[in-house]
């Protein structure tokens, strides 16, 4: 494959499933649909870990979270363990950032990229340590409200996301007048469609009169009964079920926030053939995680679910076939040799990295194996695991009962085949290839080894909590709101 530049671009919270191209009837995306049909769409993609920091240290990486240790929010990417950036611009590459990137943003920090253009990191350049108290959690006081106050108007999101696409734009003009001596990568990171749940008021005037499809197993009585998705809906507050208008604004303030961040990786690809590069550039495209938008009760990121866990990723430009579609289970690990195959390769590929090139892929070959994701962070008493293959989905919860699910017959992962007598055979081959990937009581212990640290570094659970957390990490030069837990969750 011949070397090219590399536009990757991110989103946050990005549901696979509310793209057109990914079989969604109602939203708009019509600039990320041309980019699949003119590239190659991948069905079974995920997050390594289903909230923004540990993904996004995982992204850069290109290991997973129980190899490098950002377990949560308070464990922002730094630098420690070298990623794809840092690989690239020792070869030569120029790699720059413009939009968010949650790391912890301390002046020094060398996180791979040559300049970064007005970062979104965590807060304080410590994040949500609340996040770190893993027993007795408090109740996230203002999650319920997110939710009830969706609807329209304006937000420094929406302003924020403009900012970015205009100064990519700019970005790639300029490039066009530059002789690089290597491929470049420009990593454009937006915000939307991350909460808060408002829209622009036309959009969400459009989706609010809309057929919305209704979450799956919203109803208080379709629930899925699991300790852990009990213990999510307890300490985000979403127990009491919502009123069907109360969804219905939610829903349209989401696809609103879809479409709009469907307008702006517009004007990044449309600027990108504007300035004359699209013949001498692929383009990436994937989320940090998706959004569960009501589903099994429950609002946000954080589970196993498709919704939560899959995220769309298409790929597009030189040597791609067009409108490809591939099946094959693929992660955010993925992404580390993909960018460094784009661009060069710049050197051997580390043998300890557990992703693989995306590109054969694209192409037509197929590769066996598993897509990997976990979760240690907020509103889990335990660790959460997942491996997929092509058919199967096996959720490992310590200390509570797996879930399996088969996804070719039951997609929407209604009917839990854990424990049947005719999935033993399954259900025991994938745990065991769980376990020779890591010990998952080991690995649960020292997440919480580790967060316990952390949380009495910043004065114990009491002070913690007195600090409190934030809805939304704050974009540049918005003053954090911060918002104290106001109960224990035992």
């Amino acid at each position: 494959m011949k070397p090219t530049n590399l536009l990757f671009i991110l989103s946050d919270q990005h549901s696979r499933d509310m793209l057109g191209c990914y079989g969604d009837p109602v939203v708009r995306t019509p600039n990320l649909d041309r980019l699949a049909a003119r590239g190659a769409r991948f069905n079974a993609a995920y997050t390594n870990c289903p909230i923004c920091v540990p993904a996004r240290a995982s992204l850069a990486t290109g290991r997973y979270v129980h190899q490098i240790g950002y377990w949560d929010n308070a464990f922002p990417y730094e630098g420690r363990v070298t990623g794809w950036g840092h690989e690239l611009r020792a070869a030569g590459h120029r790699v720059e950032s413009i939009g968010k990137l949650h790391f912890r943003g301390h002046e020094g920090d060398d996180v791979g990229f040559g300049e970064t253009h007005i970062p979104l990191n965590v807060v304080d350049g410590v994040g949500d340590v609340m996040g770190s108290i893993r027993e007795e959690m408090p109740v996230r006081e203002g999650a319920r409200a997110s939710i009830l106050s969706a609807g329209s108007g304006d937000s420094t999101y929406l302003g924020y996301d403009a900012d970015i696409a205009d100064r990519a734009a700019e970005w790639l003009r300029e490039a066009a007048t530059r002789e690089d001596d290597k491929p470049w990568v420009l990593f454009v990171s937006f915000v939307c469609p991350h909460p808060p749940f408002i829209a622009p008021p036309d959009l969400y005037a459009h989706y609010v009169d809309a057929d919305l499809p209704a979450p799956v197993q919203h109803a208080h009585d379709e629930r899925p009964d699991h300790p852990i998705l009990n213990h999510f809906r307890r300490v985000f507050q979403h127990e009491e079920p919502y009123a069907p208008d109360e969804i219905r604004a939610v829903t349209a303030a989401y696809y609103g926030t879809s479409e709009y961040l469907d307008q702006q990786v517009g004007k990044v690809t449309g600027a990108l053939s504007a300035a004359g590069l699209e013949g001498s550039t692929r383009v990436l495209y994937t989320s940090d995680h998706g959004e569960s938008l009501g589903c099994r009760g429950l609002f946000g990121k954080f589970t196993m679910y498709e919704e939560s866990a899959g995220v769309p990723l298409i790929v597009a430009g030189p040597d791609v076939p067009q409108d490809a579609v591939n099946d094959d289970p693929v992660s955010l690990v993925d992404c580390y040799d993909t960018i460094v195959d784009c661009v060069g390769p710049a050197s051997k590929r580390d043998a300890s990295r557990p992703g693989g090139s995306l590109w054969p892929l694209a192409a037509g070959e197929t590769r066996d194996g598993y897509a990997f994701c976990e979760y240690h962070a907020v509103g889990a008493p335990s660790a959460i695991y997942m491996l997929r293959d092509r058919r199967h989905k096996y959720v490992h919860y310590v200390g509570h009962p797996p879930q399996l699910f088969d996804l070719v017959a039951d997609p929407q992962e209604l009917d839990d085949l854990a424990g049947k007598p005719e999935r033993r055979d399954v259900q025991t081959r994938i745990e065991g290839a769980l376990r020779d990937l890591l010990d998952p009581e080991a690995t649960d212990a020292q997440a919480k080894e580790d967060q316990r640290r952390l949380v009495e570094r910043y004065g114990g659970p009491e002070a913690v909590i007195a600090r409190g957390t934030f809805t939304n990490s704050p974009a540049p030069g918005e003053t954090p709101k911060f918002q104290a837990g106001v109960a224990a969750d035992g």
